[in-house]
């Protein structure tokens, strides 16, 4: 018996010394936030730490990073004035309740000690209801007295009920425990409500338990050392935005035109762990936008199999039938030009510098680093920051569709350096000498001539008229109808300086070979076919100060007599 009680005593010794082992290998390090590189979708986050650790095997646990951690996308690095080997990372999600303030607490038990009044007062209640039951049962009681047959010996009681009290008396008593009764329940469904809001009030004061992700890191270190460790991972939850000011100063003396492009990012997150005074970096790269190029399909091409026979009545069915609504205009339409009103803007004594950021370009990717440490809340509002200015000689063009509209608009032709880093698609705001008018948006802008307009030019008068519209025919034995128009296009430079100017138009387009177009007038288009588009024309040309320009253009139209044409837009 003795030695079984010393190998029991063992046994819960062996056992203490390795639960202290096991003990002592896990150690939780407290990290802290560094730095942020945000994408346009999703952003990859730093955590630092300091972990003293011990001679051999130790398991460092992160256990506070947020729940939408990307799966694989953990990274450890870390550096120690000694030997540290980083072994496997194992990574979980759990729920960590998160415990409130000290006034909540007082206010949780101030409630809960309410809400247990409260349940004895119904419970009081309910009691008064049973006996008032009960009361209303024995009441029915008398009420039987009457049926109650006289005794085997044929006399009757000592003496004889008055059966109008008895009736009084049983008539008073059932209304009055029905009142008992019908209060009794109102105050219990009073008391129900008043439990309930408490109840409400109290699960909102409740400690919340919130998701997080846990990281196990096992290390080994050769001696007892004091380690920096890394956790980089990625989030979904966060997006930077860019947008644009175009701030295009003319130069209406005759100087080169500059144009000011200035970058700015919108930054918000909802990942679920406030950034407070950290480095922000904006990366252009897309780490959720996929890794690979599509599959293509094998593309088959084979005989039409024959439709079905729709019966006659499933047919008148079908047309009867109400047709589907079409979808919704895109929401990527381009947006019409903003001409209300001009903000001047006022010219300071000392205009205040913009901080603006450091651009790190990479072969396929560029990072700005925003200057300074930023807060962002995880609460999805969006923080503006400055990322840079492009300084730009830009090439000036007055660009109309007098067949539309009678309007010369000046735009800009720039070209970003080669250096420079490329523009994301994103909102523009336009500013010509100082006058904000209106709004655009950019493409995807690398290194590539791009134009953009910014407004109407009032000092370049264009006019627009129909010379001719005449329909006939040719031909002796086979005839061809014909439609002959004309027109004129005067364009007038008011400006001191010339101006390049850009004249659209178009021609028709046959579909069918016994159709044809020919081009007419003495003013032949510079360009056909303009951005690929078929019977878009432009006139290109230097128009010199106070002078005019005369373009006169036309079509012939023809095609067999016996047939009629139509015009179409597409």
């Amino acid at each position: 018996m003795r030695g079984i009680s010393l190998i029991l005593g063992l046994a819960c010794m062996l056992s203490a010394s390795s639960t202290t082992i096991a003990a002592a290998a896990d150690q939780k390090a407290s990290s802290t936030i560094g730095a942020v590189t945000v994408f346009p979708s999703g952003a990859e986050v730093r955590r630092n730490a300091t972990v003293n650790l011990s001679a051999g095997e130790t398991t460092v646990i992160f256990p506070d990073l947020p729940a939408e951690t990307v799966s694989g996308s953990i990274r450890i690095d870390g550096e120690s004035n000694g030997l540290l080997s980083i072994g496997s990372v194992d990574q979980r999600r759990l729920f960590v309740p998160q415990s409130g303030s000290d006034d909540d607490g007082s206010e949780r038990k101030r409630i809960e000690a309410e809400i247990e009044t409260l349940q004895d007062q119904r419970r009081l209640l309910e009691g008064r209801i049973e006996a008032s039951e009960t009361r209303r049962a024995l009441i029915k009681n008398l009420s039987n007295l009457p049926n109650v047959p006289p005794g085997r010996d044929g006399a009757g009681s000592a003496a004889s009920p008055n059966w109008n009290e008895l009736l009084g008396l049983i008539s008073t008593g059932i209304n009055d425990v029905n009142e008992s009764i019908v209060s009794a329940n109102v105050a219990i469904r009073d008391t129900d409500r008043k439990i309930a809001d408490l109840q409400r009030k109290l699960n909102e004061l409740a400690p919340k338990r919130v998701e997080r992700t846990e990281v196990k890191v096992h290390v080994t270190a050769d001696k007892d050392l004091e380690a920096k460790l890394t956790v980089t991972y990625q989030v979904r939850s966060a997006s930077w935005i860019p947008s644009y000011e175009a701030r295009l100063d003319s130069n209406a003396k005759g100087d080169a035109p500059n144009l000011r492009l200035v970058r700015r990012a919108a930054i918000s997150q909802r990942t679920g762990e406030d950034w407070k005074k950290i480095a922000i970096k904006l990366s252009t790269t897309r780490p959720t936008a996929g890794s690979s190029a599509p599959t293509l399909r094998p593309l088959i091409v084979d005989f039409e199999k024959p439709k079905p026979v729709v019966s006659v009545s499933r047919r008148m069915a079908y047309d009867a039938a109400p047709a589907a609504e079409e979808a919704p205009a895109d929401g990527l339409m381009s947006q019409k030009k903003d001409r209300i009103g001009a903000a001047r803007l006022r010219a300071a004594p000392a205009p205040a510098k913009p901080v603006m950021a450091a651009v790190e370009m990479a072969p396929f990717q560029a990072i700005f680093a925003v200057p300074g440490l930023t807060d962002i809340p995880s609460t999805g509002e969006r923080k503006t920051v400055h990322v840079t200015n492009d300084d730009i000689v830009a090439k000036l063009r007055i660009k109309a569709v007098p067949k539309r509209e009678a309007t010369a608009y000046l735009y800009t032709i720039f070209k970003l350096a080669a250096d420079a880093p490329p523009l994301l698609p994103g909102a523009v705001s336009l500013f010509r000498d100082g006058s904000f008018v209106g709004k655009g948006r950019l493409p995807l802008i690398a290194n590539e001539e791009h134009e953009l307009g910014f407004g109407s030019d009032d000092l370049v008068r264009i006019k627009y008229a129909v010379v001719q519209e005449k329909r006939g025919e040719t031909g002796l034995i086979s005839t061809n109808a014909t439609d002959d128009r004309n027109y004129k296009i005067t364009v007038n430079n008011l400006h001191k300086q010339k101006i390049d100017v850009t004249i659209l138009d178009q021609m028709p387009v046959p579909r069918d070979e016994k159709i044809t177009v020919a081009l007419t007038g003495s003013s032949q288009p510079t360009k056909k076919d303009v951005e690929d588009k078929r019977g878009l024309l432009a006139w290109d040309f230097t128009l010199q100060p106070e002078t005019e320009k005369v373009i006169d253009f036309g079509y012939v139209v023809k095609w067999p007599s016996d047939r009629k044409i139509t015009y179409q837009n597409r």
